[in-house]
């Protein structure tokens, strides 16, 4: 039977039709109008546990959250026992084999450094897996003829490049690594009533080896036992406050910071690196520095260089030698001897920090020539171990005691990567211990290119120097390292000015 009112019908029908297209296009998380008003996703993501560790220390994680990791022993075939873990994750082998080499370096290192090496060893933690990053942290304990010794150094590595980089990686720049230097002179040793010395404190990678974060995200520094502390003491260690540290980060840090502030399950790197990298550049690295500026041309006529040498030390008084040269912005070249490197290790962080140059003087001053190749090596190897140890340079120079050379020795020092760096000007502060004497014949032979030979452990020799360094400022002389003053260098060669030979024809 047909309706009586068609027209009421058809409005009713447009109605019922208007109704369920507006169902329909309604966006599905939008509050039903029936309900309370609440939605609930049901794919909501949980959030990561949290990270683990202490306020004063580097994150840690546990290794069984790291799917597959296992342990490998280092081979050493040094002369002394050695027994050193490192961690081996499935499809990050560069890793693995980076680390492998750097341990083996580093117990090769201390054996050369300390004559009376008994024994390496080195275990791990991992403090980061996520974000396509590890974080390894190494402990090892050398053991000499005065005791056990701890020390800590951390790499990070980058899942997808392959390049494994040091802790000062983690600051933008020089610039930021000297910011932070000054942070954490303020704050070493705190909350731990320690007795560190802020002063001995520089911005050199070899104190800045051992960098992460806590799981607040503050940056932690620590030093190895005796660093910046009486032995002990043990760890001694910083912490930076998160915002302030924040602003000195680089890129990489930046991401390590985020991948060590939140817990880790089940972290795994799926497949291995499309690239091979190895965490290097061109250039140094932050907290690698290169005693040669820039801004100076010792090959511009208008430039006079002279290099000022300091032999035997570092002395009792070499610290107060580098307020002098810090007071006219002066560089010298000091060629160390061993043992009183041993003695003086923070006047030699001093001086590389500062921009001067250190180079090789054997180990007990011996006369080389004719000492035969072996013993000339391992002399210097010492040496070479020492510093490096110390500041984290390779000496790329060397002077031999007395100036004796022979063939065996340039031999050697070209095996070693040194050239030998003699003099054009013999003070004869040795002998004559008169400042005013000294004093004189360093004016006297001063000129462009020359090389001046003075030995920092006689205080006549400091003395000199407080009116030597203003005196060849005031004639118009930079001082330079013997870099600066020489350029690229040969190893083996030996060199004793910058002024040019001469040839009959110029004459």
């Amino acid at each position: 039977m047909a309706p009586n009112h068609p027209l009421i019908t058809i409005l009713v029908a447009l109605l019922v039709l208007a109704g369920m297209v507006l169902l329909a296009i309604r966006p599905s998380g939008e509050a039903d109008p029936s309900t309370d008003g609440t939605s609930v996703s049901s794919a909501e993501e949980e959030a990561p546990p949290p990270a683990e560790g202490e306020p004063d220390g580097l994150t840690v994680v546990d290794a069984a959250d790291v799917v597959g990791v296992e342990e490998a022993e280092l081979a050493y075939d040094g002369g002394i026992p050695a027994s050193v873990a490192y961690p081996v994750i499935p499809n990050a082998e560069p890793l693995a084999d980076f680390l492998e080499r750097e341990l083996n370096d580093e117990a090769h290192a201390f054996e050369a450094a300390s004559p009376g090496a008994v024994s390496f060893e080195a275990e791990w933690n991992l403090t980061a897996a996520g974000g396509g990053l590890v974080g390894v942290r190494m402990t090892r304990v050398e053991t000499d003829s005065e005791g056990p010794k701890e020390g800590y150094t951390t790499y990070w590595y980058d899942t997808a490049t392959a390049e494994h980089h040091p802790s000062t990686a983690l600051v933008a720049g020089q610039e930021e690594l000297e910011r932070l230097n000054t942070l954490v002179r303020e704050a070493v040793g705190n909350g731990d009533g320690g007795s560190a010395d802020p002063d001995v404190i520089h911005p050199i990678s070899s104190l800045y080896d051992s960098m992460g974060f806590n799981p607040g995200g503050d940056l932690v520094v620590e030093f190895d036992a005796g660093q910046v502390a009486p032995v002990s003491e043990g760890r001694t260690y910083a912490v930076v406050d998160a915002e302030e540290a924040g602003a000195l980060l680089s890129e990489l840090g930046a991401r390590v910071r985020d991948a060590a502030t939140v817990g880790v399950e089940d972290f795994e790197v799926s497949a291995p690196a499309q690239t091979a990298g190895n965490g290097g550049g061109d250039g140094p690295g932050v907290g690698e520095l290169y005693p040669v500026d820039d801004g100076v041309d010792c090959s511009d006529p208008g430039t006079k260089c002279v290099a000022l040498t300091f032999d035997d030390g570092p002395g009792g008084r070499t610290s107060e030698l580098l307020d002098v040269l810090a007071e006219y912005d002066a560089r010298a070249t000091f060629f160390l001897t061993g043992h009183p490197v041993m003695e003086h290790p923070h006047t030699v962080r001093r001086a590389y920090a500062e921009g001067h140059e250190l180079a090789n003087h054997t180990l007990n001053h011996p006369d080389l020539a004719g000492l035969g190749t072996g013993r000339v090596r391992s002399d210097l190897n010492t040496v070479q171990a020492l510093v490096y140890r110390e500041t984290g340079y390779t000496m790329d120079l060397m002077r031999p005691p007395y100036g004796s050379t022979d063939d065996g020795v340039a031999s050697v020092t070209a095996d070693l990567g040194l050239a030998q760096i003699l003099w054009s000007v013999d003070t004869l502060d040795w002998k004559d211990r008169d400042a005013s004497v000294v004093r004189d014949r360093v004016l006297k032979g001063a000129s462009d290119g020359a090389i001046i030979l003075m030995h920092d452990i006689h205080g006549t020799t400091i003395d000199a120097t407080h009116t030597v360094v203003g005196e060849l400022d005031a004639r118009g002389y930079t001082m330079v390292t013997v870099s600066q003053l020489l350029g690229t260098t040969t190893p083996g060669e030996v060199y004793v000015d910058r002024v040019p030979d001469v040839s009959e024809e110029d004459v």
